[in-house]
């Protein structure tokens, strides 16, 4: 039976110590290798026994998966070169990985006493609940005390968290927000050669130059570990130095070699970070062993002389034949370093098959939307003092503004930012043109005058930056609200939501969370303005992640409640939130008609709230119809209402359903069953682009015996002028299909 390529491998290693001379001398434990080092003996030695506790569990994945007891195959192998980066990084310095990181989550566990990487590491292979990151939900490198935020498949989807990590730093200093790092504690990011080509890479990258270049600091430590391939497609000789040797206020080191080769690289690059405090390109020469996963079949795409090129650089051999030629150790030593750490892999797989599994639902989606109104309640009351509301407002008090000058949607949302950050130190609000400007619709004047650039500042055009930005600052310690300037451009990085910021507090079993609520302006009926960009009139893909709140406001008063309502929860449960601003009411006064200032209203005191779930109901008496809405559709059908009710005879009650995500299903269920006929009204498109599938389905499979209709915008982008009208729901198509439920 031919050898597999893991099997001429090791036996690659175990052949050239069988038949290795030790060398003359042997250095002692604290010497250095040689003079052109720091690397003294005893570190290489750890190192060395680190990438063999890699390699080994490795194969253990391969020979665990035989039997179904594995379910990971994607090695390390090749890369084990990056335990130099694990034992140089303080515990301090918070790391993003990349999914080859073995090696350098070893070493970096040899600085944790009570940490054992085998393990843990053979815990994560094979789903076991008793992981201490995942609990059995992913294969993740992460662990809570020795400062790694857990990262999935990170096809370069971290790169804009770490940056923006790198870049809250000196912000969460001067708020005094430390998460237990330390002034000079830098951040440190990998990824592959592949990886670097993706468009949230270059978001990264740009993020991190960006801002030194505007005269801020940002301690990042990228690490492309290039191994030549993306799987089977070759990158090209040279692409990654021809890339990034060259960058403006990106700083380009570049090693391989052997351990000491490495480690005097990696180790300058460090203290270059360090200290001037600005982002590090390290390129990191490897190879990839036995292909991209247990399942590839490498020689599909390679040719046999090719693999064999690649495994005559195995680290393992190559630091294996430095270390004896040195005087560091001899062939028995290391000999004995791989039977003992076999003999601890061996006895760790065999425990581990007896460990546990994820067993039921509630288990699996305990961590991923967590939600404790008897914290929440607190957290939202947490009042600025009276005192200093008074320094602040002076007769402008937002909540002494009554008829006639009640106030519109802008204005109350301006106000309770403005009280929320007076109350919570630790916010910062940032996005495109929100600072001096004070927004495209001037709903953040004056914040940045009144809190400074620390707390409201205005970031790059880029979206991916700003959640980036969000989810690092969040990490750091602080409560970001970010904003996205307009619904659609959310789109171009709706990654950093779904697969980033929702998914750490399922990944890493609520052990990591990054609060945060990001303010979204967006939906239609923005009078002139057409096009997908500025109204846009979809939420599917917002409904679409899991774990994710979303509230869309309609009324100014409420707006300023359900604000603090998300800012609450998210400061105590460790929520992401999304609030949806309907860019068409932030300046409506009226309702039924012009000039009635009907849409205005007094600015709630702080102690008020509203939380998710917690809906607007009006006509509470009416029970011929029921009509659900929420947004510009409150509007739209409170207006159809009053049609009904006078030139009908219908009483509808109407329902502002306020928050899309999670619906509150068994509320809209309690007031269709006292109305017995439904009709929604959803300003969003026909094909699943709103709410109105879900209620509709959400009621009919809980057997509503009721008659169910809706009414929704057609299925089109929203063209431009008063051509909007034809596409977009109106008060008098919710009368019509009022009518026809019957």
């Amino acid at each position: 039976m031919s050898k597999t390529r893991v099997e001429i491998v090791q036996e690659n290693l175990a052949d050239y110590l069988a038949s290795a001379q030790p060398a003359p001398t042997l250095l002692t434990q604290k010497a250095p290798l040689h003079s052109a080092t720091s690397l003294t003996v005893q570190q290489a030695i750890e190192i060395f026994t680190d990438q063999v506790a890699s390699r080994l569990l490795d194969v253990a994945a391969r020979e665990l998966r035989k039997t179904n007891q594995s379910f990971y195959t994607i090695s390390s192998a090749g890369h084990e070169q990056n335990a130099v980066l694990g034992a140089l990084l303080r515990l301090d310095d918070p790391c993003f990985l990349h999914y080859r990181s073995g090696g350098l989550m070893v070493a970096r566990s040899r600085k944790l006493a009570g940490v054992d990487p085998i393990l843990d590491t053979v815990l994560s292979f094979c789903a076991s609940s008793d992981d201490p990151i995942s609990q059995g939900r992913h294969k993740v490198w992460g662990s809570k005390p020795l400062w790694v935020p857990p990262q999935t498949s990170t096809i370069a989807s971290h790169l804009p968290k770490a940056a923006g990590m790198a870049f809250a730093l000196r912000h969460a200093r001067k708020l005094k927000v430390t998460e237990n790092l330390s002034d000079d504690s830098i951040v440190y990011c990998s990824f592959g050669d592949a990886s670097a080509n993706h468009a949230t890479a270059l978001s990264g990258f740009n993020a991190a130059r960006y801002t030194v270049r505007r005269g801020g600091a940002c301690p990042m430590l990228f690490v492309c570990e290039d191994n030549g391939i993306g799987i089977s497609v070759e990158t090209p000789h040279n692409w990654i130095h021809d890339s990034y040797s060259n960058q403006p206020h990106l700083k380009y080191f570049e090693a391989g070699g052997t351990m000491d080769e490495i480690w005097n690289v990696a180790e300058e690059a460090i203290q270059y970070c360090r200290h001037h405090r600005s982002p590090v390109f390290l390129h990191l020469h490897v190879v990839r062993l036995w292909g991209h996963a247990g399942t590839d079949v490498e020689t599909g795409y390679r040719t046999l002389e090719e693999i064999e090129a690649t495994e005559a650089h195995d680290p393992l051999l190559l630091n294996a034949r430095r270390l004896i030629e040195l005087g560091v150790a001899t062939p028995a030593a290391l000999q004995t370093i791989i039977r003992d750490v076999q003999a601890q892999v061996d006895a760790a797989c065999a425990e581990v098959v007896k460990r546990p599994k994820l067993s039921s639902v509630a288990e699996i989606v305990a961590p991923l939307a967590p939600y404790d109104e008897a914290a929440i309640r607190p957290a939202g009351n947490e009042i600025v003092k009276p005192e200093l509301r008074s320094d602040f407002w002076g007769d402008a008090l937002p909540e002494r503004a009554t008829a006639p000058t009640r106030r519109t949607m802008a204005a109350h949302i301006n106000s309770a930012l403005a009280d929320e950050m007076l109350a919570r130190p630790e916010m910062i609000l940032f996005g495109e043109d929100v600072g001096r400007k004070g927004g495209v619709y001037y709903v953040t004047a004056g914040l940045q005058k009144k809190f400074g650039s620390q707390r409201c500042f205005d970031t790059l055009l880029d979206e991916t930056t700003i959640l980036g930005v969000a989810q690092g600052a969040s990490l750091a310690g602080l409560l970001p609200v970010p904003e996205i300037q307009y619904l659609a451009y959310l789109h171009n990085a709706l990654d950093q939501l779904r697969g980033e910021a929702c998914s750490l507090q399922f990944f890493s079993s609520g052990q990591f969370a990054n609060p945060m609520v990001v303010r979204v302006q967006g939906l239609g009926y923005q009078k002139g303005f057409g096009g997908h960009f500025h109204n846009d009139n979809s939420i599917g893909a917002l409904r679409d992640i899991p774990g994710l709140l979303l509230g869309v406001p309609a009324r100014g008063d409420e707006a300023a409640m359900m604000l603090r309502g998300l800012i609450a929860t998210a400061k105590a449960c460790g929520r992401v939130a999304v609030f949806l601003e309907p860019i068409a009411l932030y300046h409506e006064k009226d309702l039924y008609a012009d000039g009635d200032s009907e849409w205005l209203f007094d600015y709630p005191t702080t102690e008020k709230l509203l939380l998710p779930g917690e809906m607007g109901i009006y006509h509470p008496e009416a029970k011929d119809l029921l009509i659900i809405s929420y947004g510009n559709g409150l509007r739209l059908s409170l207006q159809a209402a009053r049609q009904l009710q006078a030139q009908h005879g219908i009483a509808a009650r109407v329902l502002d359903l306020r928050w899309l995500n999670p619906l509150p299903v068994a509320a809209i269920r309690q007031h269709a069953d006292e109305c017995g006929k439904v009709l929604i009204a959803d300003e969003c498109r026909t094909t699943g682009g709103g709410i109105a599938d879900a209620v509709i389905a959400g009621l009919a499979e809980n057997n509503f015996n009721g008659v169910l209709r809706s009414v929704r915008s057609i299925d089109t982008y929203v063209p431009l002028g008063a051509a909007a009208n034809l596409v977009l729901i109106s008060a008098s198509q919710i009368v019509a299909a009022a009518l026809t439920v019957k």
